[in-house]
């Protein structure tokens, strides 16, 4: 099987699996944990930022990220097709009580200061106002799609000119880096907060971080626990996100295996495929994505829906150019 529904689905290396076994342990709950401190230690350095936290997962990262930045009843200004507003259960309203203000980012799901500008709202006698501004790099939605440290600085100022905090879901940050040649820092550099997964691309079994200044993660670390997120000997998770950041390195091949990818499928009657920025190929069928998916899987190729007929297919560690090649070619099979 040639599983490309996500960068999610890699297996730990040997490596982190050893590193697991004879990670040096304590309690993190009460920050005796080395390994995790060394992490944390270690992404607050590659970030830029004053201090991390290792969450279990992004989805609750991002969740703190808005409870701590906020108010209750306050707006978060998101772009439409955003992970933390489309898949996340609603939690912006569930965890922190936000109202949700959407804005069009367009087909790459930039947020322009000038959609910033519109889309805030002061607080008055009758509004609670504007509190945070919601990033993402790269846009999942959107492809994946690398926004330019550039487009990042301009949303965050137009923010920040108006008193609003900016969290960045950097879920795929390092991919982000990669396709923009880009240091990791530099793209950060003028938001409040970022959450990056170690369980996307890097291949670790588990576990996000969460940055930022030393405030902010004091806070983050009351929420982490209010969300059921403290952790006690979590070394043994947190050992294999040590082995992870190593692979960043290695994404543009998970890039260039996407290009590969896209340009075969492609050129088969019935897809189009535009050429990828990251690891994320978004192809259109002449078919619903379901049927396709299904005829796809019978010729042990994995993907996911993406709409009514456009799925995605998601480059990865564990898969090389070989298997790429020969994924197009068994999609090549379904459509004589």
């Amino acid at each position: 099987m040639i599983d490309l529904r996500s960068d999610t689905v890699t297996k730990p290396s040997l490596g982190m699996r050893e590193a697991a076994a004879d990670a040096e342990v304590g309690d993190d709950v009460y920050g005796e944990d080395p390994t995790v401190n060394e992490l944390e230690a270690r992404v607050a350095e590659v970030l830029g930022k004053e201090d991390a936290l290792f969450v279990p997962s992004g989805t609750m990262g991002n969740q703190i990220a808005a409870r701590v930045h906020t108010e209750r009843g306050e707006e978060a200004l998101v772009e439409a097709e955003s992970h933390i507003y489309k898949w996340e259960l609603g939690g912006l309203a569930q965890h922190s009580e936000l109202q949700v203000r959407t804005i069009d980012g367009g087909e790459r799901g930039v947020i322009t200061p000038d959609a910033v500008a519109e889309g805030y709202v002061e607080a008055d006698d009758h509004r609670p106002g504007t509190g945070l501004l919601c990033l993402e790099n790269t846009h999942n939605s959107k492809g994946g799609t690398a926004i330019a440290a550039e487009r990042i600085d301009a949303a965050s100022e137009a923010a920040h000119d108006r008193g609003v905090s900016v969290h960045l879901d950097g879920a795929r940050l390092f991919n982000a880096a990669t396709a923009l040649d880009t240091d990791t820092s530099r793209l950060v550099a003028n938001v409040d907060s970022v959450m990056c997964c170690l369980s996307k691309g890097l291949g670790a079994p588990v576990g996000s971080m969460l940055a930022g200044s030393e405030a902010f993660i004091e806070d983050a670390h009351r929420v982490r626990k209010l969300l059921g997120g403290g952790m006690r000997q979590a070394g043994i998770i947190a050992a294999p996100g040590l082995i992870a950041l190593e692979n960043r390195e290695r994404l543009a091949d998970d890039h260039e295996n996407a290009r590969r990818l896209a340009a075969g499928l492609d050129a088969l009657d019935g897809l189009t495929a535009r050429e990828p920025e990251t690891n994320i190929v978004l192809v259109e069928t002449d078919e619903p994505a379901e049927r396709f998916l299904e005829r796809c899987a019978e010729r042990d190729v994995r993907g996911v829906p993406f709409g009514d007929n456009v799925v995605r297919f998601c480059t990865h560690l564990d898969v090389d150019r070989e298997e790429i090649e020969s994924a197009i070619r068994r999609i090549e099979g379904i459509r004589g």
